[in-house]
Protein backbone atom coordinates (compact mmCIF):
# COMPACT_ATOMS: atom_id res chain seq x y z
CA UNK A 1 0.00 0.00 0.00
CA UNK A 2 2.82 2.41 0.81
CA UNK A 3 4.51 1.73 -2.53
CA UNK A 4 1.21 2.22 -4.33
CA UNK A 5 0.56 5.49 -2.50
CA UNK A 6 4.06 6.76 -3.23
CA UNK A 7 3.67 5.85 -6.91
CA UNK A 8 0.32 7.62 -7.15
CA UNK A 9 1.70 10.73 -5.49
CA UNK A 10 4.58 10.77 -7.96
CA UNK A 11 2.08 10.52 -10.81
CA UNK A 12 0.55 13.79 -9.61
CA UNK A 13 3.55 15.63 -11.04
CA UNK A 14 3.05 14.78 -14.75
CA UNK A 15 -0.73 15.14 -14.46
CA UNK A 16 -0.52 18.63 -12.99
CA UNK A 17 2.26 19.53 -15.42
CA UNK A 18 0.02 18.54 -18.32
CA UNK A 19 -2.85 20.58 -16.90
CA UNK A 20 -0.57 23.58 -16.46
CA UNK A 21 0.65 23.42 -20.07
CA UNK A 22 -2.89 23.14 -21.46
CA UNK A 23 -4.38 25.98 -19.43
CA UNK A 24 -1.34 28.20 -20.05
CA UNK A 25 -1.49 27.72 -23.81
CA UNK A 26 -5.28 28.11 -24.00
CA UNK A 27 -5.21 31.39 -22.09
CA UNK A 28 -2.22 32.91 -23.86
CA UNK A 29 -3.33 31.94 -27.36
CA UNK A 30 -6.90 33.17 -26.87
CA UNK A 31 -7.70 36.62 -28.29
CA UNK A 32 -7.49 39.60 -25.95
CA UNK A 33 -4.74 41.65 -24.38
CA UNK A 34 -4.55 41.95 -20.57
CA UNK A 35 -2.69 45.26 -20.92
CA UNK A 36 -5.52 46.80 -22.94
CA UNK A 37 -8.12 45.60 -20.43
CA UNK A 38 -6.13 46.95 -17.50
CA UNK A 39 -5.37 50.38 -19.02
CA UNK A 40 -8.59 50.89 -20.95
CA UNK A 41 -9.29 52.15 -24.45
CA UNK A 42 -7.64 55.52 -23.84
CA UNK A 43 -4.16 54.06 -23.24
CA UNK A 44 -1.36 55.05 -25.59
CA UNK A 45 0.83 52.57 -27.43
CA UNK A 46 3.75 53.55 -25.21
CA UNK A 47 1.74 52.81 -22.07
CA UNK A 48 0.63 49.45 -23.46
CA UNK A 49 4.19 48.51 -24.47
CA UNK A 50 5.52 49.50 -21.04
CA UNK A 51 2.87 47.47 -19.19
CA UNK A 52 3.38 44.42 -21.42
CA UNK A 53 7.10 44.58 -20.66
CA UNK A 54 6.43 44.93 -16.93
CA UNK A 55 4.12 41.90 -17.03
CA UNK A 56 6.54 39.84 -19.12
CA UNK A 57 4.02 39.47 -21.94
CA UNK A 58 6.65 40.35 -24.55
CA UNK A 59 8.66 37.23 -23.78
CA UNK A 60 8.23 34.06 -25.91
CA UNK A 61 5.51 31.74 -24.64
CA UNK A 62 7.91 29.03 -23.51
CA UNK A 63 9.90 31.57 -21.51
CA UNK A 64 6.73 32.88 -19.87
CA UNK A 65 5.65 29.33 -19.05
CA UNK A 66 8.99 28.33 -17.55
CA UNK A 67 9.06 31.48 -15.46
CA UNK A 68 5.52 30.86 -14.18
CA UNK A 69 5.93 27.11 -13.53
CA UNK A 70 9.18 27.79 -11.68
CA UNK A 71 7.30 30.02 -9.25
CA UNK A 72 4.48 27.46 -8.98
CA UNK A 73 6.98 24.77 -7.98
CA UNK A 74 7.98 27.02 -5.08
CA UNK A 75 4.37 27.49 -4.00
CA UNK A 76 3.96 30.92 -5.60
CA UNK A 77 1.06 31.18 -8.07
CA UNK A 78 1.93 34.78 -8.84
CA UNK A 79 -0.06 37.99 -8.38
CA UNK A 80 -3.45 38.72 -9.85
CA UNK A 81 -3.27 41.32 -12.62
CA UNK A 82 -6.80 42.43 -11.80
CA UNK A 83 -6.94 42.23 -8.00
CA UNK A 84 -3.28 43.11 -7.31
CA UNK A 85 -3.09 40.41 -4.64
CA UNK A 86 -1.36 37.05 -4.28
CA UNK A 87 -3.24 34.44 -6.31
CA UNK A 88 -2.71 31.54 -3.87
CA UNK A 89 -4.27 33.31 -0.90
CA UNK A 90 -7.23 34.54 -2.93
CA UNK A 91 -7.89 31.13 -4.51
CA UNK A 92 -7.68 29.29 -1.19
CA UNK A 93 -10.07 31.79 0.41
CA UNK A 94 -12.61 31.30 -2.38
CA UNK A 95 -11.98 27.54 -2.48
CA UNK A 96 -13.44 27.18 1.01
CA UNK A 97 -16.76 28.46 -0.30
CA UNK A 98 -16.59 26.15 -3.33
CA UNK A 99 -15.67 23.19 -1.12
CA UNK A 100 -18.63 23.88 1.17
CA UNK A 101 -21.01 24.04 -1.80
CA UNK A 102 -19.54 20.97 -3.51
CA UNK A 103 -19.44 18.87 -0.34
CA UNK A 104 -23.06 19.73 0.47
CA UNK A 105 -24.17 18.88 -3.06
CA UNK A 106 -22.17 15.62 -2.96
CA UNK A 107 -23.77 14.57 0.33
CA UNK A 108 -27.23 15.37 -1.03
CA UNK A 109 -26.69 13.58 -4.34
CA UNK A 110 -25.10 10.52 -2.69
CA UNK A 111 -27.68 10.19 0.07
CA UNK A 112 -30.71 10.69 -2.16
CA UNK A 113 -29.21 8.78 -5.08
CA UNK A 114 -28.26 5.73 -3.02
CA UNK A 115 -31.66 5.72 -1.31
CA UNK A 116 -33.49 5.92 -4.64
CA UNK A 117 -31.20 3.29 -6.18
CA UNK A 118 -31.75 0.84 -3.33
CA UNK A 119 -35.50 1.42 -3.48
CA UNK A 120 -35.54 0.88 -7.25
CA UNK A 121 -33.50 -2.32 -6.96
CA UNK A 122 -35.65 -3.87 -4.25
CA UNK A 123 -38.89 -2.77 -5.95
CA UNK A 124 -38.18 -2.96 -9.72
CA UNK A 125 -40.78 -1.37 -11.69
CA UNK A 126 -32.71 19.34 -17.25
CA UNK A 127 -29.35 21.40 -17.22
CA UNK A 128 -28.17 22.59 -13.77
CA UNK A 129 -28.11 26.30 -14.62
CA UNK A 130 -31.73 26.13 -15.89
CA UNK A 131 -32.85 24.33 -12.73
CA UNK A 132 -31.04 26.98 -10.70
CA UNK A 133 -32.94 29.78 -12.40
CA UNK A 134 -36.27 27.96 -11.91
CA UNK A 135 -35.56 27.38 -8.21
CA UNK A 136 -34.52 31.00 -7.82
CA UNK A 137 -37.72 32.29 -9.45
CA UNK A 138 -39.99 30.00 -7.40
CA UNK A 139 -38.41 29.96 -3.93
CA UNK A 140 -36.68 33.35 -3.89
CA UNK A 141 -38.73 35.69 -6.08
CA UNK A 142 -42.25 34.23 -5.89
CA UNK A 143 -42.38 32.69 -2.42
CA UNK A 144 -39.61 34.70 -0.78
CA UNK A 145 -38.56 31.75 1.36
CA UNK A 146 -34.85 31.73 0.51
CA UNK A 147 -32.27 34.31 -0.62
CA UNK A 148 -31.48 34.36 -4.33
CA UNK A 149 -27.75 35.00 -4.29
CA UNK A 150 -24.61 35.40 -2.23
CA UNK A 151 -23.23 33.49 0.71
CA UNK A 152 -24.39 35.85 3.49
CA UNK A 153 -26.89 38.67 3.74
CA UNK A 154 -25.30 42.03 2.77
CA UNK A 155 -26.58 43.65 5.98
CA UNK A 156 -26.70 41.77 9.26
CA UNK A 157 -26.79 38.00 9.43
CA UNK A 158 -23.45 36.28 9.04
CA UNK A 159 -24.37 33.41 11.36
CA UNK A 160 -24.82 29.71 10.57
CA UNK A 161 -28.53 30.10 9.83
CA UNK A 162 -27.79 32.85 7.32
CA UNK A 163 -25.16 30.67 5.62
CA UNK A 164 -27.45 27.63 5.44
CA UNK A 165 -30.33 29.64 3.96
CA UNK A 166 -28.03 30.90 1.20
CA UNK A 167 -26.61 27.40 0.66
CA UNK A 168 -29.91 25.57 0.01
CA UNK A 169 -30.70 26.65 -3.57
CA UNK A 170 -27.19 26.37 -5.07
CA UNK A 171 -26.52 23.03 -3.34
CA UNK A 172 -29.81 21.51 -4.52
CA UNK A 173 -29.19 22.84 -8.04
CA UNK A 174 -25.68 21.39 -8.16
CA UNK A 175 -26.73 18.04 -6.69
CA UNK A 176 -29.77 17.51 -8.93
CA UNK A 177 -27.97 16.09 -11.98
CA UNK A 178 -25.77 13.78 -9.89
CA UNK A 179 -28.70 12.26 -8.00
CA UNK A 180 -29.98 10.41 -11.08
CA UNK A 181 -26.51 9.12 -11.98
CA UNK A 182 -25.84 7.81 -8.47
CA UNK A 183 -29.36 6.31 -8.31
CA UNK A 184 -28.98 4.46 -11.64
CA UNK A 185 -25.57 3.06 -10.72
CA UNK A 186 -26.77 2.07 -7.24
CA UNK A 187 -29.78 0.30 -8.71
CA UNK A 188 -27.63 -1.60 -11.22
CA UNK A 189 -25.06 -2.61 -8.59
CA UNK A 190 -27.75 -3.64 -6.12
CA UNK A 191 -29.61 -5.77 -8.67
CA UNK A 192 -26.38 -7.56 -9.52
CA UNK A 193 -25.50 -8.11 -5.86
CA UNK A 194 -28.98 -9.22 -4.77
CA UNK A 195 -28.91 -11.90 -7.48
CA UNK A 196 -25.79 -13.57 -6.09
CA UNK A 197 -25.85 -17.03 -4.49
CA UNK A 198 -24.75 -15.82 -1.05
CA UNK A 199 -27.77 -13.48 -0.93
CA UNK A 200 -30.14 -16.32 -1.76
CA UNK A 201 -28.40 -18.41 0.91
CA UNK A 202 -28.88 -15.67 3.48
CA UNK A 203 -32.56 -15.42 2.63
CA UNK A 204 -32.90 -19.22 2.88
CA UNK A 205 -31.37 -19.08 6.36
CA UNK A 206 -34.08 -16.68 7.44
CA UNK A 207 -32.08 -13.45 7.52
CA UNK A 208 -34.43 -10.45 7.52
CA UNK A 209 -34.93 -8.52 4.29
CA UNK A 210 -33.52 -5.37 5.90
CA UNK A 211 -30.29 -7.14 6.85
CA UNK A 212 -30.02 -8.79 3.43
CA UNK A 213 -30.46 -5.48 1.58
CA UNK A 214 -28.21 -3.34 3.78
CA UNK A 215 -25.53 -5.78 4.96
CA UNK A 216 -25.21 -8.24 2.09
CA UNK A 217 -26.57 -6.12 -0.75
CA UNK A 218 -25.47 -2.52 -0.19
CA UNK A 219 -22.32 -3.54 1.67
CA UNK A 220 -21.03 -5.50 -1.32
CA UNK A 221 -22.22 -2.93 -3.88
CA UNK A 222 -20.29 -0.05 -2.30
CA UNK A 223 -17.18 -0.31 -4.51
CA UNK A 224 -18.91 0.74 -7.77
CA UNK A 225 -20.99 3.27 -5.83
CA UNK A 226 -17.87 4.84 -4.34
CA UNK A 227 -16.38 4.94 -7.85
CA UNK A 228 -19.26 6.95 -9.29
CA UNK A 229 -19.36 9.22 -6.23
CA UNK A 230 -15.66 9.99 -6.75
CA UNK A 231 -16.30 10.81 -10.41
CA UNK A 232 -19.26 12.98 -9.43
CA UNK A 233 -17.07 14.89 -6.98
CA UNK A 234 -14.98 16.04 -9.94
CA UNK A 235 -18.11 16.79 -11.95
CA UNK A 236 -19.51 18.89 -9.11
CA UNK A 237 -16.28 20.86 -8.81
CA UNK A 238 -16.52 21.67 -12.51
CA UNK A 239 -20.25 22.31 -12.43
CA UNK A 240 -19.80 24.71 -9.54
CA UNK A 241 -18.59 27.32 -12.05
CA UNK A 242 -22.07 27.69 -13.58
CA UNK A 243 -23.93 27.31 -10.30
CA UNK A 244 -21.76 29.83 -8.49
CA UNK A 245 -22.22 32.30 -11.32
CA UNK A 246 -26.02 31.96 -11.29
CA UNK A 247 -26.26 32.36 -7.51
CA UNK A 248 -23.34 34.82 -7.09
CA UNK A 249 -21.72 32.31 -4.72
CA UNK A 250 -18.23 33.66 -3.85
CA UNK A 251 -16.25 30.54 -4.76
CA UNK A 252 -13.48 29.54 -7.13
CA UNK A 253 -15.92 29.22 -10.04
CA UNK A 254 -17.04 32.83 -9.78
CA UNK A 255 -13.43 33.93 -9.30
CA UNK A 256 -12.39 31.99 -12.41
CA UNK A 257 -15.10 33.63 -14.55
CA UNK A 258 -14.05 37.06 -13.31
CA UNK A 259 -10.43 36.24 -14.08
CA UNK A 260 -11.30 35.08 -17.60
CA UNK A 261 -13.25 38.26 -18.33
CA UNK A 262 -10.35 40.35 -17.03
CA UNK A 263 -7.78 38.25 -18.94
CA UNK A 264 -6.04 37.68 -15.61
CA UNK A 265 -3.72 34.83 -16.58
CA UNK A 266 -2.16 34.12 -13.15
CA UNK A 267 -5.55 34.10 -11.41
CA UNK A 268 -7.23 31.69 -13.87
CA UNK A 269 -4.18 29.42 -13.97
CA UNK A 270 -4.12 29.28 -10.17
CA UNK A 271 -7.85 28.44 -9.99
CA UNK A 272 -7.51 25.63 -12.53
CA UNK A 273 -4.47 24.12 -10.80
CA UNK A 274 -6.19 24.08 -7.39
CA UNK A 275 -9.33 22.46 -8.84
CA UNK A 276 -7.25 19.91 -10.79
CA UNK A 277 -5.22 19.02 -7.70
CA UNK A 278 -8.41 18.56 -5.69
CA UNK A 279 -9.88 16.25 -8.33
CA UNK A 280 -6.72 14.11 -8.47
CA UNK A 281 -6.60 13.84 -4.67
CA UNK A 282 -10.27 12.79 -4.60
CA UNK A 283 -9.51 10.00 -7.09
CA UNK A 284 -6.56 8.89 -4.97
CA UNK A 285 -8.78 8.81 -1.89
CA UNK A 286 -11.34 6.69 -3.75
CA UNK A 287 -8.68 4.18 -4.81
CA UNK A 288 -7.45 3.84 -1.23
CA UNK A 289 -11.03 3.48 0.00
CA UNK A 290 -11.50 0.39 -2.20
CA UNK A 291 -9.09 -1.65 -0.07
CA UNK A 292 -10.93 -0.66 3.10
CA UNK A 293 -14.35 -1.54 1.66
CA UNK A 294 -13.21 -4.82 0.08
CA UNK A 295 -10.28 -6.60 1.82
CA UNK A 296 -9.86 -8.78 -1.29
CA UNK A 297 -8.46 -5.78 -3.17
CA UNK A 298 -4.71 -5.53 -2.90
CA UNK A 299 -2.38 -3.02 -4.51
CA UNK A 300 0.91 -4.29 -5.80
Amino acid sequence: MRRYLARRLLLLVPVLAGVSVIIFMVLHLAPGDPAEIMLGSQATREDLARLRADLGLNEPLHVQYLHWIGHVARGDLGRSLWMKRAVLGEVLTRFRATLLLTATALVLSTTIGVALGVAAATRPSMPSFWLGIVLMVVFALRLGWLPASGMYAPHGGGDLGDLLSHLVLPAVTLAAASVTIVARLTRSAMLDTLGQDYVRTARAKGVSDRAVVLRHGLGNALVPIVTVVGVQAGYLLGGAVLTETVFAWPGVGTLMVQGILARDFPLVQGCVLVVALSFVLVNLGVDLLYAWLDPRIRYE
